[in-house]
C-alpha cells in the first residue's frame, strides 16, 4: 500500500450525527419510493452522491424511469428544480443565460439560464454536441458561470442529475472525458423485475394520468446541513491509502489508455464516507470504498482501442483493481461486531414511512 499508516482525518466540529443523517436519507427515499418502484440500489448511490456534494449520471436505454428519478429526488430535498432537454442546436447560453438589452434601463441585464436551480436535469445530455455539453463544466466544478467575463455564482446547494442514452442509439454524442470526470458516479436502472413492473402497472392504474407529487422531506439548508454531518466522518490513513492504491493500480492496468485522476480519487473517497453515513456509521470501512468503486471510477477509465475490441468495459477493470489490490485490514471492524444485531439495524439507511 502507499500509505499503510495510522493516520486519522476527524474533522474536529461537529454536525449532525451519522445516525440523523441516516434517518433522514431514509424519508427522502421513502417519500422518491411513493413515485418510484424498485431501483433502491441506484436510488441509494445517488442520495450518496449527493449527500458528498457530488453530481450524478444515469446512463441507460430510455423508458427506464432515468428523468422521474431525478424529478423525484428534486421534490424530496425541496431543491429548486429545473429541467433542460438537450438537443442537437441547443447553445451554450441556452444552459448560462446570456445578457439581452433593456430598453427601460437602457443597458444590458443579465437573464440566468436553467442552470441557475437547486437540482438541474440535465436530460438526454448526450444528443447535443460537445461544445454545448462543455457548457455545464464550470457549472459543475466551481458552482458558477462566466458569461462575457463576468462571473455568476450559482445557488447552493446546487447539483446535477444528467441522463443519457446509451451511445449506440441514433442521434447521440460522446460525452468528453473532461465533463465525465466531474460526476461522482455513474449509475445504470436496469430493467424491473417482474414484481416491480407489475407493481407499476397496479399504480398507473389506481391514479389519473401523470406522475404523483413528491413531497418534500428537507430544504436547501436542510441538505446542506446533511452534506456537512457527512463531512464530520473519520477516515482513517489506511482507508485513505487503498482509495490511492485503486487509482494508482488503474493507471498501470494493461487496458488503460488514462486512469483515475487525482479528481476521481478524491470522488472515490467522499463517495465512500456519504455510503458509509447512510450506514450510521461516524467512520469509513474498506468495504465502503469497494461498494461504491464501479459507479464512482468506471465512467473515468479511457481504455486502449484493443480492449474495445475486446468488449472490456471500465466496470470490468474496476471489479478486477478490487479483486487485486490489496484490502487493508479495518482496524475498525471490532466496533462493527461489537455492535448488537438490533443497533446495526436500527442505525442502518432504509426507507421508512416519509413523514406526514
Amino acid at each position: 500500500m502507499n500509505q499503510p499508516d495510522s493516520t486519522t482525518v476527524t474533522p474536529a466540529a461537529p454536525g449532525l450525527t451519522p445516525e440523523q443523517v441516516a434517518a433522514q436519507a431514509g424519508q427522502i427515499a421513502a417519500a422518491v419510493g411513493q413515485a418510484m418502484v424498485g431501483n433502491h440500489a441506484a436510488l441509494r448511490m445517488s442520495l450518496a452522491a449527493i449527500l458528498a456534494g457530488g453530481h450524478v449520471l444515469v446512463e441507460d436505454n430510455p423508458g427506464l424511469g432515468k428523468t422521474l428519478m431525478a424529478r423525484s429526488l428534486a421534490g424530496a430535498l425541496g431543491l429548486s428544480f429545473r429541467r433542460l432537454q438537450f438537443t442537437p442546436d441547443l447553445l451554450p447560453a441556452d444552459i448560462t443565460g446570456s445578457y439581452l438589452y433593456n430598453p427601460g434601463k437602457a443597458e444590458f441585464t443579465f437573464q440566468p439560464g436553467p442552470v441557475f436551480a437547486g437540482l438541474l436535469l440535465a436530460d438526454e445530455l448526450n444528443r447535443t454536441p460537445p461544445k454545448t455539453q462543455s457548457a455545464l463544466l464550470e457549472a459543475m466544478q466551481e458552482g458558477q458561470v462566466s458569461v462575457e467575463g463576468t462571473t455568476h455564482p450559482l445557488p447552493k446547494p446546487f447539483h446535477v442529475i444528467a441522463t443519457a442514452n446509451q451511445i449506440e442509439y441514433e442521434g447521440t454524442y460522446a460525452l468528453p472525458e473532461a465533463q465525465l470526470d466531474r460526476f461522482a458516479v455513474r449509475l445504470r436502472l436496469g430493467y424491473p423485475t417482474p414484481e416491480s413492473e407489475l407493481e407499476m402497472l397496479r399504480r398507473r392504474v389506481a391514479r389519473a394520468a401523470g406522475d404523483p407529487a413528491v413531497p418534500p422531506v428537507t430544504d436547501p439548508d436542510g441538505l446542506l446541513a446533511l452534506q456537512q454531518g457527512v463531512e464530520h466522518i473519520t477516515v482513517d490513513g489506511d482507508v485513505l491509502g487503498y482509495c490511492v492504491d485503486l487509482a494508482a493500480a488503474s493507471r498501470r492496468h494493461d487496458a488503460v489508455d488514462a486512469g483515475v485522476s487525482p479528481r476521481g480519487t478524491q470522488a472515490l473517497m467522499l463517495m465512500a464516507r456519504a455510503w458509509a453515513v447512510l450506514d450510521g456509521r461516524p467512520y469509513v470501512l474498506p468495504e465502503d470504498v469497494k461498494a461504491v468503486a464501479v459507479p464512482a471510477l468506471a465512467h473515468r477509465l479511457v481504455l486502449k482501442l484493443q480492449a474495445y475490441a475486446d468488449a472490456l468495459t471500465g466496470e470490468d477493470v474496476v471489479r478486477t483493481l478490487l479483486a487485486t489490490v490489496p484490502t487493508p485490514p479495518s482496524r475498525r471492524a471490532g466496533m462493527v461486531d461489537m455492535q448488537g444485531p438490533q443497533q446495526q439495524q436500527q442505525q442502518q439507511f432504509r426507507p421508512g414511512p416519509p413523514p406526514s
